[in-house]
């Protein structure tokens, strides 16, 4: 029998879907990566550190 969360969720089917997603994600994040300005983007994330400090 499938283990249940008390909520009645299938813990077997949740785990199987998160491990297909966390491969669609491979995929996807080397088809982004290959895209981004890594400094420019670091930057940006400095600023919006500062905005919030201010």
């Amino acid at each position: 029998m499938a283990k249940k969360t008390p909520a009645g969720t299938n813990v077997q089917k949740v785990a199987q879907q998160n491990n297909a997603s966390a491969q669609n994600l491979e995929s996807t994040n080397a088809e982004f990566a290959s895209e981004t300005d890594v400094s420019a983007v670091r930057q940006k994330n400095q600023k919006s550190q500062q905005n919030k400090k201010g």
